[in-house]
């Protein structure tokens, strides 16, 4: 006999209108995600600059809004001014965040050249740890600055006559951490991001900014970080970002199915600390989140231990992900949506190759990993309103967590295109959940879809040789005068598409 669980959807339920900006992805100088990654001029697949198409057919299915890019923990050393200009004039240089060798190949027009292609803005780190103000400001001049400057001019010179119109940047990163080159007390980095801010907005006053929050939840400095930053940022930044990886280590998929809940908790106390912020200096607007950096991260440690320090792009980072890695990465989607109206920027991290949802075979095939297809899902079907559901529904307690629900769900409306989606993880080990969902509010609605997710083996994963994680369309979601019935089955992932027409 399966579980039983009720929602309630009423079009009035809003949380708010979903930033796409919400299902971006994050591409770094690290591993295999530049170089044999979305770049292998000697590729069969490979297009006139050398990017792989299979990859940007992959990237465009995914519908990518925003990439991050050029870093993460590389753009605390680079030096933008090595990616311009010639490519054979651009210097090798000693990458000392993963100790590798960069080459300079892609820069930020290669960069911007590909992200076109994908039809993705791009959200554009400066590097605020071993480089500064100076160099900050005259990086917003080169990209976005019409002409008739030095640095725009440079541009000019470099073959890119337009602007790039570079709408969101990022202040450095993780500068809480020890590991970060140039790593900084909260009130160094504070003032240095106020001050890089301040003229980065000079340059150009339509760009938008994303301040460092802390590196994750359990740095020692979490809270205290984000207080001090937005003491001194408030004024100039838009942003705060957040940062998490989470993983099985102890092969308790219970408790880590449930891991969502405490990505949901960060959300609120980070909401709490710039609402404080926001009443201290009796400020008018809300500070934003970027969730610009999140995922499952576990897999790949030990093997990257073995890398041959200072050699180009090798493969760092990169876990392959199996069906389970899947289910939590549907819940941190549905998280996501659940605080809409303050995380109007997120990046699944990263992209390909190097925790990727794409994986790559040099001289061969791109292939989709298991976490591709939720978040394949949800960007394609998740545009519109999120919807506050009122669900009940059976609990369960594990080892961190108590009063976990079993059904982890959420709703999209898009009035334009009059589609409802719902979007729902049974966290359930051994049965099937049956869920009664009340839409009467959504008069004429059928069901024109009811996509599934599942496998019998916790473990299993894709390959370029096989996909045994891949959806299915024969979910058994049926509409009786205003109630939703389906059958979502133990351990699954659902996509439940409504439509008017």
């Amino acid at each position: 006999m399966s579980k039983k669980a009720k929602m309630i959807l009423e079009k009035d339920f809003k949380v708010s209108e979903i930033d796409n900006r919400i299902y971006g992805s994050f591409v770094e100088h690290l591993g295999r995600a530049v170089y044999g990654g979305i770049y292998e001029p000697g590729h069969p697949q490979a297009d006139e600059y050398g990017f792989r198409q299979d990859v940007i057919e992959m990237v465009r299915e995914l519908q990518v809004p925003l990439v991050r890019y050029p870093g993460g923990n590389f753009v605390s050393g680079y030096n933008w001014e090595d990616g311009v200009g010639p490519v054979e004039d651009r210097p090798r240089r000693l990458e000392l965040a993963w100790r590798t060798t960069e080459t300079n190949e892609i820069g930020t027009n290669e960069f911007m050249k590909w992200a076109k292609l994908v039809n993705a803005e791009v959200n554009m780190a400066v590097n605020l740890g071993t480089r500064g103000i100076d160099a900050a400001r005259n990086l917003v001049e080169y990209c976005n600055h019409p002409g008739g400057s030095y640095y725009s001019d440079l541009r000019i010179s470099h073959g890119v006559r337009e602007p790039h119109k570079i709408k969101t940047w990022c202040l450095g990163n993780e500068m809480d951490g020890p590991w970060q080159i140039g790593h900084k007390t909260a009130a160094e980095y504070g003032r240095v991001a106020q001050e890089a801010a301040k003229v980065m907005k000079w340059v150009d006053p339509s760009i938008e900014l994303v301040a460092c929050g802390s590196s994750n939840r359990s740095m020692p400095t979490f809270a205290d970080w984000e207080a001090t930053v937005l003491d001194h940022t408030y004024d100039h930044v838009e942003f705060i970002s957040l940062h998490q990886y989470y993983g099985n280590r102890d092969n308790d998929i219970s408790n880590y199915l449930a891991l969502s809940l405490e990505m949901d908790d960060f959300i609120k106390s980070v909401i709490s600390i710039a609402d404080y912020i926001k009443a201290k200096k009796r400020g008018k607007k809300n500070i934003n989140l970027s969730f610009d950096e999140w995922n499952v991260w576990y897999h790949s440690r030990e093997q990257d231990k073995l890398i041959e320090p200072w050699s180009v792009a090798p493969p760092q980072l990169e876990d392959i992900y199996n069906f389970e890695d899947a289910l939590l990465v549907g819940s941190m989607l549905i998280t996501l949506l659940k605080h809409a109206d303050r995380v109007k920027i997120a990046c699944l991290a990263q992209l390909v190759n190097v925790i990727a949802p794409i994986m790559t075979e040099e001289n061969g095939p791109a292939w989709k990993q298991t976490i591709f297809y939720p978040y394949m899902h949800t960007s394609v079907y998740g545009r519109g309103v999120a919807l506050n559901p009122i669900i009940s529904c059976p609990k369960y307690d594990s080892k961190d967590f108590t009063d976990v629900p079993v059904l982890d769900s959420t709703a999209v409306y898009n009035e334009e295109n009059e589609q409802l989606t719902i979007f729902a993880v049974n966290r359930d080990l051994q049965e099937g959940l049956h869920l009664e969902c009340d839409i009467r509010n959504f008069d004429g609605y059928k069901v024109i879809e009811h996509i599934v997710l599942e496998n019998d083996d916790l473990k299993q994963t894709n390959s370029a040789q096989s996909t045994p994680v891949a959806p299915h369309s024969n979910g058994n979601a049926e509409l009786e005068s205003g109630i939703l019935i389906a059958n979502l089955p133990k351990l699954s992932w659902n996509v439940i598409r409504l439509a008017k027409k």
